[in-house]
């Protein structure tokens, strides 16, 4: 039987993205590690990149329209849920509205060669981080030049139930992000668009999987890279309740 030359290439292509963005993506190790933010070479005012996902629809993970302004089918119909004002409803409401997951830009010290990596992250070192960053006495952590290196402290998970923590520390001094002219420039001109790695999904796409998933099927989309925990199946979420079906004919009905 001949080889589906076609399909060996589909895998090949897809194992090659996933390493790309593995590559890319950055999370700290346990202890202390020492990162610099830079300035991110797609938008030179903000390196903060705000991201939206909506997790686990269909075992399937997407980028949220609403990141980059447009229409979000799972935020409609998680609206029309929270609308009925019953706790079921509610409950699967707050799991489809998207979540928000913030990267920046980030050498990491010792590995400066490697190129500019994309740190993820959520509401609380976010918080941590812009407070710095609005501190007039810290100025531009990011600059190249005279900005501040950061210490970041990750301790795992320990036991069921219990979650990681991070805690960031911006040093006092202020140092170069590097005095090599070639690191520097790969710096700002070799980043990855993070748009590259986290795929935009257009509306229709985004209603048909779920669709799909609510109907008890499976997504066939591509998964992003953000993780979450994992969220209760489509099938204990709707079986037996009208104000969902209702909601659901509404959404796809129109």
């Amino acid at each position: 039987m001949a080889l589906d030359l076609d399909a060996i290439r589909r895998k090949l292509a897809g194992l090659q993205t996933q390493t790309g963005k593995t590559n890319t993506l950055w999370k700290p190790e346990p202890g202390k590690n020492q990162i610099r933010i830079v300035p991110y070479q797609y938008n030179k005012d903000n390196p903060f990149l705000e991201m939206y996902f909506h997790y686990d629809i269909g075992k399937k993970n997407y980028l949220s329209p609403v990141t980059y302004g447009e229409a979000d089918p799972v935020e409609e119909f998680s609206q029309q849920l929270k609308a009925t004002g019953k706790s079921d409803d509610w409950k699967l409401s707050k799991k489809l509205s998207p979540k928000m997951r913030v990267y920046v830009p980030v050498i990491v010290r010792g590995q400066e060669a490697d190129g500019v990596k994309l740190w993820g992250f959520g509401k609380q070192v976010y918080t941590e981080l812009l407070g710095f960053v609005a501190d007039p006495d810290y100025g531009d952590i990011t600059d190249l030049v005279s900005g501040r290196d950061i210490t970041v402290e990750y301790t795992p998970a320990e036991g069921v139930g219990n979650f990681p923590k991070t805690g960031i520390r911006v040093k006092p001094n202020q140092v170069p992000a590097t005095e090599d002219k070639a690191i520097a420039d790969k710096i700002m001109t070799g980043q990855t668009d993070i748009f590259t790695i986290f795929k935009k999904v257009s509306y229709d796409e985004l209603k048909g999987h779920l669709q799909t998933w609510l109907e008890g099927g499976e997504s066939e989309g591509e998964p992003t890279q953000a993780t979450t925990t994992s969220a209760p199946s489509a099938t204990t979420n709707t079986q037996g309740t009208g104000d969902i079906n209702t909601a659901f004919d509404s959404l796809f009905n129109s």
